[in-house]
């Protein structure tokens, strides 16, 4: 358990805790499929774990930015936290607004391809993990576009 922090309000302390306690058990997480991978006699199941250490060392990684982030705002240190504040869409919020316009139409473009490749690999779904990749590839693809469309939505309200 980390320190309390100093002069939180109780709702700042309640998600610090549960930020720090959750990071914790991805640590435990991480470990357990890096356990299980490394005594695996399955190549295919050693590269599949591979891919989850990898999403569970940024989802550790990120809760702990956020729960910085939230100690240095809480006790009111300088600096600027390692999750940046909202309001930071630089001198041209604008440009900003009309990138991820554009880059969300690239998402888009791709999120249609892959799903085409993904019914193109429909005949070798039982016997290589391919299908399942492009899938994961689909799912990333979404989240970018979730990603860009927040930035959309906070740079054009940054123009209001």
């Amino acid at each position: 358990m980390q320190e309390p922090l100093v002069g939180a309000s109780v709702w700042e302390q309640t998600l610090f805790d549960h930020l720090t306690s959750h990071e914790e058990n991805e640590r435990e997480l991480l470990v357990e499929y890096q356990q299980a991978a490394g005594e695996s006699q399955s190549p295919a199941f050693r590269y599949l774990a591979a891919l989850i250490v990898e999403d569970e060392m940024r989802h550790h990684r990120l809760l702990g930015e956020m729960a910085e982030s939230l100690r240095l705002d809480a006790e009111m240190h300088p600096g600027e936290p390692a999750v940046p504040r909202l309001g930071g869409w630089g001198p041209d919020p604008h440009r900003v607004a009309e990138l991820s316009d554009r880059l969300v139409q690239h998402e888009e473009m791709d999120l249609q391809f892959l799903k085409r490749l993904r019914k193109e690999m429909d005949t070798i779904k039982d016997t290589t993990m391919w299908p399942l990749l492009v899938k994961l590839m689909e799912l990333d693809t979404t989240k970018h576009m979730e990603i860009l469309n927040f930035v959309r939505r906070q740079s054009k309200r940054a123009l209001s």
